[in-house]
This record gives structure tokens, sequence and C-alpha cells, in this order.
């Protein structure tokens, strides 16, 4: 993967989300600096602690989708709450985004077994409106990979190779195993992936420094890999262009 070549990240938050470190301009401003054609803004949803209210989601409508020359996606990076898949926000708001991310955060997931948990994923990846599942292979929950990809090649929903969750800092003893394991499940299927930040600040946009070493050692091929072309990514996501 030639990471000059990357044109998005759509796994950010700002200082909206209660605990990230940026305004939202700064990080288009950064995007902008870094090359990027495509940035993507995914604010907490309400089950972690002080994050925005569903008021900022509604009001959107005020911000400018261009910044800086780097297109912006506005989203949210919404919880999935337990093993029946629901979600923490309704399917009218969520239908007014731009861009929907789906994970488990362990802020405000209810822990089941291993089928359960993997259950509530699944459905999360079928949901019509869930464009991306955040960290799927960060440890939060025990899951079962192969379904879980498989689903996500049925419904067209991309599997994130979170480089924040594997900061040594994060402790996530399970997160590189488990990234390695959907890396090699989603090359034997033929199944893409996208790479996150998950930045909570503006100069981890498009730091993806943890991930090379998972790529090269599983042989991943870079055209299963959307983050280097805005047009592949809207195109398996059936975003408008």
């Amino acid at each position: 993967m030639n990471f000059d070549k990357i044109e998005l990240d759509v796994h950010t938050h700002t200082i909206a989300s209660g605990h990230a470190y940026s305004t939202l301009q700064e990080m288009a401003m950064a995007a902008s600096e870094k090359g990027l054609k495509l940035l993507g803004i995914t604010e907490h949803a309400p089950g972690i602690p002080g994050t925005c209210d569903p008021l900022y989601f509604r009001n959107h409508h005020v911000v400018p989708r261009r910044m800086y020359g780097v297109e912006l996606l506005l989203g949210s990076e919404i919880n999935i709450l337990d093993g029946e898949g629901n979600l923490d926000m309704d399917d009218r708001l969520m239908a007014s985004l731009d861009i929907r991310i789906a994970g488990i955060h362990s802020l405000c997931y209810k822990w089941g077994t291993k089928d359960e948990n993997t259950t509530g994923m699944i459905k999360a990846i079928s949901h019509p409106l869930v464009n991306i599942i955040s960290h799927p292979g960060d440890g939060t929950a025990e899951l079962e990979f192969e379904p879980i990809v498989m689903a996500a090649k049925e419904h067209h929903t991309l599997l994130e190779i979170n480089n924040s969750s594997l900061r040594p800092i994060r402790k996530k003893l399970s997160a590189r195993d488990n990234n390695l394991e959907i890396l090699r499940l989603c090359k034997r299927y033929e199944v893409p992936v996208i790479l996150g930040s998950d930045a909570h600040i503006s100069f981890d946009i498009a730091n993806y420094e943890y991930l090379p070493p998972l790529l090269n050692e599983t042989e991943f091929p870079d055209s299963l890999i959307v983050n280097d072309s805005v047009e592949r990514f809207k195109s398996y996501l059936r975003l408008p262009v």
C-alpha cells in the first residue's frame, strides 16, 4: 500500500465528541495540508458520555461540505448496544447524516456470549443505513469474525482496520491478532476494508502508522483497500458522487 496516495480518512472526531481536541475547521485544514480529498467527521452518538446532543447532528445543514479544498462527510460513530444489534440513534436522524459508522464501545455495551455479540454486530452490518463497522477487531467484545466478514460482503458494509486500537497505550491485547484474522478472511473472500485513523486530534488524521506491518504480514492486496480512491469508496458504499 502506497500511503502517499491515500485520498480519504472518514473516521475522525472533533471537540464536539467531548474527549477530542480539535475543531471541525482545524480538522479540515489538517486534512488539506495532508493532501486528502475527503474527510469524514463522525462524532460519537449519545451513548458515549460527554458527546454532543442530537441537535448537533440535526444542524449539520449549516456546515459547508467543502473546506480548504477537502470534501467533508458529516456523520456519526453510532453505538451498537447489545446482542440484538440495537443502536443508540434512531433511523430518522441516521438517515440525515452523510455517513454512518457503527461500533462497540465498552462505555455503553451490554456484553453477551461470543455468539450473541457476533449476532448483534451482524445485525448492525445488515442495517440499511450503516456504512462502516468501526474497530471490529479491537477486542472490546469477543466475536466470531468469519460470519462478520461474510455479512459485510453481502451488505456492502466496510470493516475498519483501526490504527488507534493498535497503539500500545490502549492496551488492547487481542487487537493485533484479531485484525490479522480479519485481514486474512477479507483477503480469502475478497472483501474490501477501510483503514481508519480514529483521529481525536488534527495531527492524527490519516495516521495509519501501526497498520503496514499487518498489511505486509497478510500480503493484503491494495485492490481491497478503499482509502486510495474516493470514487471507489463512494461506489462501494453507494454514496452520492
